[in-house]
């Protein structure tokens, strides 16, 4: 999993009735974009992620496409 800095972090939720996560990766510590993250996440709270296999990362690129 890599990322870039503007990229975006959604966490499903993995209990039934629990709501997904989204935030805003505004930090990458890890090499060559890797993990860990630092996440803003939609809520204003800022977290350190190292994310499982219940997230995924939406490059920013499409992000751009779909605000056309």
């Amino acid at each position: 999993m890599n990322a870039t800095v503007g990229d975006r972090l959604h966490v499903h939720g993995n209990v039934v009735g629990q709501p997904d996560k989204q935030g805003e990766i505004i930090e990458v510590r890890g090499p060559d974009g890797g993990p860990p993250y630092l996440v803003r996440f939609e809520d204003g709270h800022e977290a350190l992620c190292y994310p499982g296999p219940d997230a995924v990362i939406e490059p920013r690129e499409s992000q751009e496409f779909l605000e056309r």
